[in-house]
């Protein structure tokens, strides 16, 4: 046996509350390495007089990845306090008590040393981390305020193209979307059965993008007003769809009134702490590439010299970020902030902004652009999820990039799951594409049954689906400009059976969210060489599955469940085909 691989930590994603009575706990071993594990556990209080390291309770392999086996149990304590340590037994035929000081021997003299044992000392549910009811039912649907739809083209900006005159956009171009051109079609976003929108920045800032903010209290008069925007909110309630606002405190945009007072009045500007410049004044080399700069004498977004960034440790900083948080959920209800650049803002900060937001709603969701594991992030005083891009990497990798194998896809999904809290896990956003990325469509190099194959890929899985906008009707896209094209609204440019499909797999998320979203994981089936990959999502007594076939042969399985959704696949009797590319989900 490995010894040296077994693992496990107190009060992180290795044991914790799942709800105020029941705690999770995981253990890591090397893999393939042991057959059995047990946890021991009782009130620390009562190990002499009731032994109770001799009922020990098995624990389950879950989740393995190239190197390591999972193992989870969950328990109870009737006194909110807890001991506990693990019995491992190694197909070596090798038996250990594993503790906080170590590997053991399984004799008493050691099992009854209270200080060997882990402790969960009190269940306290104010340290809980709780998952949101309602983010857990949410399709969110991620809009592009300028490129979605122009409703009213009085407020379009100076020198104005009109709607997808380019076929390829350009980084500076406008085309006058605005909040009432998404307004106007609500009824489609309902239509296609989204209940959460996430909009890209919607405050006052000179590009499209509006990542590059001059004013987070006022909406970019490009897209509306106030009152508009209150309009839209109120609207999308009504019909039941959630709002979620981007922020951007990492940085600002060079046309705020902060940093223009920095560049006015160099190191007598009391904005001057504001940002993190090391020499006045402030200056950079200009390179051929408007958004990158060399030479710079403060730091920057990237290379950025329009992007100057934030001191976040500085008070004033933080009461105007904590202002700008509480404003926007007291005066319109929003709730949900997107946090671009997440992690390259003080922990200090964010803890603080997430306090400042619970305090006024405690099911508001906080959801942080991290493109890495998030760890330090999501013990539960900072996010609720963050962006959940180092997951959907792998399905990219092998669905579409093909770059690595069906064994290691599955390897690099497990191992994102052991990271995180189970309730963590399923508030996790999750996306193929965005604002930042290639569209799917081009990824999957314009075949559509390829792309149907991913999307319902990405919805069978746990965490929360995104769709970024216009995907559902087939709009392409490659590198940043190129994925932030106009909306096609002209329905004979628009690919009407891909929105029905984009539909109803919505519907089959919406409709089996409580299984999809809190049932458990099981691979049933990974074939590299023939590419057929079969998984279970289970939970009481409902069992999704899903048969997919990655490979370039037909492939030929037993099924005798009911059929939820399928493409490519023929079934006869209890046999069914499915070609490349295609897929059966079947609920049992």
């Amino acid at each position: 046996m490995n010894t040296a691989a077994i693992y496990h930590r107190t009060e992180s994603e290795y044991a914790y509350l799942y709800t105020n009575e029941l705690m999770h706990v995981r253990l890591r071993t090397a893999r393939a390495d042991c057959k059995n594990v047990s946890l021991v556990h009782g009130d620390p209080y009562e190990l002499e007089k009731k032994r109770w390291y001799k009922q020990p309770s098995a624990m389950r392999k879950t989740l393995s990845t190239d190197l390591y086996d999972y193992w989870e149990v969950d328990v109870t304590a009737p006194y909110h306090r807890l001991s506990y340590g693990f019995i491992v037994t190694g197909y070596d035929e090798t038996t250990v008590f594993f503790t906080e000081h170590g590997v053991f021997p399984v004799e008493e003299n050691y099992l009854l040393m209270a200080n060997n044992y882990f402790r969960m000392p009190f269940f306290h549910e104010i340290d809980r981390f709780k998952a949101p009811q309602w983010v857990k039912e949410t399709v969110w649907y991620q809009i592009f305020p300028e490129r979605f739809a122009n409703g009213d083209p009085s407020n379009d900006p100076e020198g104005v193209l009109p709607w997808d005159s380019k076929e390829y956009p350009g980084k500076q171009d406008f085309y006058g979307g605005d909040l009432q051109g998404i307004i106007d079609h609500l009824d489609y976003l309902s239509d296609l059965g989204i209940n959460g929108i996430y909009f890209c920045p919607i405050f006052t800032a000179p590009s499209n993008h509006k990542y590059d903010t001059t004013d987070y209290l006022e909406i970019d008069p490009a897209f509306g007003d106030k009152e508009l925007f209150r309009k839209l909110i109120e609207e999308c309630h009504r019909r039941g769809i959630r709002i979620m606002l981007d922020a951007v405190f990492n940085h600002m945009g060079d046309t705020s009134p902060q940093w223009l007072d920095v560049l006015e009045k160099g190191e007598k500007s009391r904005f001057k702490d504001w940002f993190h410049i090391h020499s006045f004044p402030v200056q950079y080399t200009k390179t051929d590439d408007f958004e990158v700069a060399e030479d710079l004498n403060y730091d920057t977004f990237a290379f950025t010299p329009h992007m100057p960034k934030l001191n976040t440790a500085n008070k004033e900083v933080q009461d105007y970020i904590l202002s700008i948080a509480k404003y926007w959920i007291q005066e319109f209800d929003i709730d949900a902030w997107r946090l671009d650049v997440a992690n390259e803002v003080d922990h200090q900060l964010w803890k603080k902004f997430a306090a400042t937001c619970h305090e006024l709603k405690d099911d508001f969701y906080l959801l942080g652009e991290v493109w890495h594991s998030s760890q330090p992030w999501l013990q539960g005083d900072e996010f609720t999820a963050v962006m959940n891009y180092a997951f959907t990497e792998s399905i990219i990798n092998y669905f579409l990039e093909r770059t690595i194998p069906l064994d290691k896809l599955v390897s690099n999904l497990n191992e994102q799951l052991t990271l995180y809290r189970k309730q963590t896990n399923q508030m996790m956003l999750n996306t193929i594409d965005s604002h930042d990325t290639p569209r799917i469509l081009t990824l999957a190099g314009g075949n559509k049954d390829l792309m149907r194959q991913v999307l319902a890929f990405l919805y069978l899985q746990q965490g929360i689906p995104c769709l970024y906008y216009g995907d559902e009707v087939g709009l392409d896209g490659g590198i940043d400009p190129d994925c932030r094209k106009c909306m096609i609204w002209d329905p004979e440019k628009q690919d009407l059976q891909l929105f029905e499909f984009v539909k109803q797999l919505i519907a089959l998320r919406r409709e089996n969210q409580f299984t999809l979203c809190e049932g458990s994981l099981e691979w049933q089936k990974v074939d590299t060489s023939k590419g057929t990959l079969i998984f279970s999502r289970d939970i009481s007594n409902e069992k999704i599955i899903g048969i997919f076939n990655t490979g370039n042969h037909s492939i030929f399985e037993q099924v005798s469940d009911e059929v939820l959704m399928l493409q490519l696949a023929n079934i006869k009797g209890d046999s069914i085909a499915i070609e490349p590319n295609g897929f059966v989900i079947l609920k049992k």
